[in-house]
């Protein structure tokens, strides 16, 4: 059984999933802008949401630090840049991919 631990760096730009310590994945993703900054430091993943609404796309997967996530998007285009409140955005296909792998619980690490 694989288990699995997510990695976020923010300078990259790139969300990692390590099944281990050996990288399987890595997604794009847009990151919070300066005035609302993607928080650092290392949380778990609490609650899955298909079908969120609004701006976070097909798939919302919530982040022990309240009001944060792991989200898709109706903007594909913010993808690799810093526009969000904090939140991590991915592509809408990723984000139902990562979904389908990572259970409630796993470690999520955001660095800088």
């Amino acid at each position: 059984m694989p288990a699995y631990r997510i990695i976020i760096d923010q300078s990259e730009r790139a969300l990692y999933l390590l099944d281990q310590d050996k990288v399987v994945h890595r997604y794009p993703v847009g990151i919070g802008k300066i005035a609302t900054q993607t928080p650092f430091g290392e949380f778990k993943i609490i609650n899955k949401v298909p079908h969120p609404g609004g701006p976070f796309g097909v798939f919302w997967m919530g982040l022990s630090k309240p009001h944060y996530g792991i989200h898709g998007t109706n903007n594909e285009s913010s993808i690799g840049k810093m526009v969000s409140h904090g939140c991590i955005r991915m592509h809408n296909r990723d984000v139902l991919a990562l979904a389908k792998l990572v259970p409630i619980g796993t470690r999520v690490t955001i660095r800088k």
